[in-house]
């Protein structure tokens, strides 16, 4: 954008916002710049000119409307209007389209030139409006390539240096683009290449990166709020350079690739410390790779915004005050367990309190709490690691998960002997866990006596709360749901209907749904008797338990899901 610095400075002077001195201290500030500051960038950055004072200025002198891009919604589909290119060459950002027209927005108003560039460029009308400089750089970098760059910036890059060494003959064991190896420059395109992959996944918000080989092409897949979706992706004749990049970030072995390797990439994004846990298998087509992405700066570790209702949040603090016994959360791979126990550790950690866990592997370093690699590699397996941590004199442990009876049996006599014990399990509901432990081989009368509480969570997918708008219930949801017309007349539901917020999807974060499970005396009878699963349930229910299902109603009804959600991740547990 070329600003028209001598105009927007008359008005400066004109409206008096500057004096002569400050402009003179502003034409030193800018000619020591070395052309990187013009007059008004040095104004700015001296303090003597307010930049949302200068935009309103502007704005009113070109008749423009002034627009909040921080609360405003940009509709579905516009931000495709114009290409990553452009938005960056003119540093504008579409905000508005219409049939024959498209609305953007500028930081500066002044800069007439670009704005009648736009216009011949996409041939039809170009309407305009202002808006920080700063909330628009916020939306380039939300929905737009990096920094100008894209995956196809960089296979660009790459198709132009594979083409340089073919020219100049270079053999296959130089490092040419299609011959495996990595370069070790920072500035090489592979290594930008997987950067952008990395980054753009954060700054998305995604928590898990998919790099598959297929046959005749590269496929690249992030989830979002449990939800897989493709993005773009480098050709295929660059998988095993990619492949090799990864592994060598994650320090695998980048010469063996018949067996599955576990690795771990630390990396910092802006102000946040990034956790990368990556695992490559060997597939018919090449390595397959998934990261998962551990932000640590985002794990929530305050109980009541993990989405518990008022009475199961007495429930959850009535069970980690407990002085002794076992609780357990169960669930599949990625519902949240991890996050819970954390939570519940992190309420009840105070200095009067030592702490253990033992975790395959660490997520999160929590404050003032020991926490234990487990390394199978090595011996030091779950339970050799509880058996170590008795002898420590601990008040709580935590183990990762019960794998197997050995771990099972020591946990459940820690909690025997005096000790709150948390673990985790993978079953499908709460009252699942007392089976499972039989299953294990655990004797009844331990599990009765042992367990105080088991949890079953999974996660919903969050109606976003821009585009959310009331929604009747399908006949298929009503039937799969068992919706009566009784019900549905007490009761609104919504859904949302995809924006750019959302990224078209109509939902945005994810939410906690639970089933709480408590071990009463009559239900430890139960089981101290080998009673049946389905007996143990249904009189578990009969206490007042709300299975998964319950509780995502329950949250369809205040609107922050939709039942389609609710349809979706309990039909099939049922």
């Amino acid at each position: 954008m070329a600003r028209d610095s001598d105009y927007v400075l008359e008005l400066l002077t004109e409206y008096g916002m500057v004096t002569q001195e400050q402009i003179e201290e502003g034409w030193l500030a800018a000619s020591e710049s070395n052309g990187k500051l013009d007059i008004i960038d040095a104004l700015e950055q001296l303090g003597y000119v307010d930049s949302e004072q200068l935009l309103m200025m502007l704005a009113g002198q070109y008749g423009m409307e002034v627009i909040d891009l921080k609360n405003y919604l940009i509709p579905e589909g516009v931000i495709e209007a114009l290409h990553p290119d452009i938005v960056n060459q003119y540093g504008v950002i579409p905000v508005m389209k219409h049939d024959d027209s498209i609305t953007v927005a500028t930081a500066d108003p002044s800069d007439v030139e670009s704005i009648d560039s736009l216009r011949y460029l996409l041939g039809c009308d170009v309407d305009v409006v202002a808006a920080s400089e700063e909330s628009i750089k916020k939306v380039i970098e939300k929905h737009y390539a990096l920094n100008s760059e894209s995956v196809e910036h960089f296979i660009d890059e790459l198709s132009e240096e594979e083409e340089l060494m073919n020219q100049l003959n270079v053999g296959s064991n130089a490092g040419a683009i299609g011959d495996g190896n990595v370069a070790s420059d920072d500035d090489s395109p592979i290594v930008k290449l997987v950067s952008l992959i990395i980054t753009n996944a954060f700054k998305t918000g995604v928590s898990d990166i998919h790099l598959e080989p297929l046959e005749k092409r590269y496929r690249i897949r992030y989830r979002l709020d449990g939800v897989l979706f493709e993005v773009d992706a480098p050709p295929k004749y660059l998988q095993n350079n990619l492949t090799q990049r990864l592994k060598i970030m994650s320090k695998l072995d980048i010469s063996e690739k018949r067996i599955p390797q576990d690795g771990r990439i630390n990396l910092k994004i802006g102000d946040a410390d990034i956790d990368l846990r990556v695992s490559t298998v060997p597939t018919t087509h090449g390595e397959s790779i998934v990261m998962r992405i551990l932000d640590k700066s985002s794990i929530q570790l305050d109980i009541p915004q993990l989405g518990f209702f008022s009475d199961d949040l007495e429930l959850i603090n009535h069970i980690i005050g407990l002085p002794d016994g076992i609780f357990l959360v169960t669930g599949p791979t990625g519902s949240g367990k991890t996050t819970s126990l954390y939570a519940f550790l992190n309420a009840i950690n105070t200095p009067n309190r030592k702490i253990i866990t033992v975790e395959d592997p660490v997520e999160y370093q929590l404050s003032g709490i020991n926490q234990v690699q487990a390394d199978n590699s090595i011996g030091m397996t779950f339970a050799m690691a509880l058996r170590a941590m008795l002898r420590q004199a601990p008040n709580i442990i935590m183990v990762g998960e019960i794998r197997d009876l050995s771990t099972a049996e020591i946990a459940i006599n820690a909690a025997l002997t005096g000790h709150l014990v948390f673990s985790t399990l993978h079953t499908n509901d709460a009252p699942g866990a007392i089976t499972r432990l039989t299953d294990m081989g655990v004797k009844s009368f331990l599990i009765a006596s042992g367990v105080r509480a088991v949890m079953a969570q999974r996660l919903l997918r969050r109606v976003c709360s821009k585009c959310k708008a009331p929604a009747a219930p399908t006949e298929t949801e009503k039937r799969l749901l068992g919706l009566s017309d009784e019900y549905l007349e007490n009761h609104e539901f919504y859904r949302g209907k995809g924006c750019s917020v959302c990224n078209g999807s109509g939902y945005k974060g994810r939410l906690g749904v639970y089933e709480i499970f408590m071990v009463t005396p009559d239900i430890s009878e139960l089981i101290f008797n080998d009673e049946p699963d389905l007996v143990v349930r249904e009189r578990a229910r009969a206490n007042g338990m709300r299975n998964l299902r319950d509780d995502a109603l329950r949250k369809a009804e205040t609107g922050t899901t939709s039942l389609e959600e609710v349809v979706r991740l309990t039909v099939s547990e049922e």
